[in-house]
């Protein structure tokens, strides 16, 4: 089976950790037997006269590149920020078409696997009429609790989700709210996220902290997210400056970048934390097991989620996970002895976070359930979702 995946979520050798739970998930499935697996991840295309520094690097990326063992192909297409969000498919289609036409001469594309609703799932579908082979969406989070908010979004992915073949969620959450948008439910398959099982695993705490250089002695905390507002890290420091004054050797780290940094300072600097807060900047992915073994307990303090790997991969470390009720986060601390569900106030978190530090948490059971589900188990339930799909529209091409 030839499969496209078709996202503009994915990683670039100018950011190779962005999107990589779509590589992995493609990569795997690339490595099932009969399976090729081809990547199309347009880029924008922004003019030179905004002078935008967000889209200047992936105006340098090439027209193709190897990441992973992957083809990753790059078309371009136009994007004007904040004014073109209602054509964005449309122009992402436009832009991929060519290349996506070329591709399928060279060897004929069985099914599309789309990530992400809007634009990239519609602009799939459009790509999947046009070579009359059934298209897979996969929601992701944002694309389903966010955009549908959006009067001229809301009926493009409505149409989107009718026109799937089929549609995967990575959360029960989220099927529902797919369901609320008129989506028939037997059409949608909840499949999860894996866990990379050979990266995340159980290490010892202090020679975690000695490969990181950090001090024997010192106890921390951790959150890994962008430094966006929807992450809430400002509720999450505030809720540390709670706690700090009965913790004197708790420190707090949140790996991470984004335009809210410099709020995050000032925040810091306001509650007199810095000596006990740090924002070391973005990690790369196969330094973020360190951390998360080296933490006493890790943090994920959202508004939206759809399902945050970084929750399973800091239980796949043994390390316990103090999150908000967003998502779905509930249905991965479905136990007690995984961590601790919250709501996004400071005292609820802060009251966790204390709850967390003095109970005794079993890393090794905690570990030993998670890292079970891991890529290539949801690669299978994957390919089961695209054959299904694939094989009644070889027969009616026959």
């Amino acid at each position: 089976m030839r499969i496209l995946t078709f996202t503009s979520l994915f990683p670039t050798s100018v950011d190779p950790t962005y999107g990589i739970f779509i590589y992995q998930r493609s990569a795997h499935l690339a490595q099932r037997p009969g399976n090729e697996v081809v990547v199309v991840s347009p880029v924008p295309w922004v003019p030179r006269w905004l002078k935008l520094r967000r889209w200047r690097a992936t105006s340098e990326l090439p027209s193709q590149e190897e990441i992973g063992g992957l083809t990753v192909h790059h078309p371009r297409y136009l994007l004007l920020p904040k004014i073109s969000m209602p054509f964005h498919a449309l122009l992402m289609f436009l832009g991929s078409l060519a290349r996506v036409r070329s591709l399928n001469r060279s060897a004929k594309i069985d099914c599309i696997d789309a990530h992400f609703v809007y634009p990239d799932g519609l602009a799939a579908i459009l790509l999947g009429k046009i070579l009359s082979v059934p298209v897979t969406i996969s929601a992701r989070g944002t694309d389903i609790n966010l955009y549908p908010s959006f009067k001229l979004i809301r009926p493009m992915i409505r149409w989107t989700l009718s026109q799937a073949d089929s549609v995967i969620a990575v959360s029960g959450a989220l099927k529902e709210s797919m369901v609320k948008l008129g989506v028939n439910p037997g059409k949608i398959r909840v499949i999860p996220n894996g866990v990379d099982a050979k990266r995340f695993h159980l290490m010892d705490r202090e020679e975690a902290k000695r490969k990181l250089s950090l001090l024997p002695e010192s106890s921390l905390l951790v959150s890994v997210g962008a430094l966006i507002l929807l992450k809430g890290h400002l509720t999450l420091i505030r809720a540390f400056a709670r706690i700090a004054p009965r913790h004197p050797a708790l420190q707090l780290y949140i790996l991470g970048e984004g335009p809210l940094r410099s709020v995050l300072d000032s925040l810091v600097r306001e509650l007199n934390l810095q000596d006990r807060v740090r924002l070391p900047g973005k990690r790369p992915n196969d330094e973020l097991p360190q951390w998360f073994n080296a933490a006493e307990v890790s943090l994920l303090t959202s508004s939206r989620e759809g399902w945050p790997n970084v929750v399973t991969e800091s239980l796949a470390c043994g390390t316990p996970v103090v999150a908000t009720r967003v998502g779905g986060v509930p249905e991965i601390l479905h136990s007690q002895e995984f961590g601790i569900v919250v709501d996004q106030t400071v005292d609820s978190v802060a009251d966790a976070i204390e709850r967390a530090l003095s109970k005794k948490w079993d890393r090794q059971a905690i570990s030993d359930q998670t890292r079970p589900r891991t890529w290539s188990i949801v690669a299978g339930e994957v390919e089961e979702v695209l054959c299904k799909k694939t094989q009644p529209h070889k027969e009616l091409a026959r």
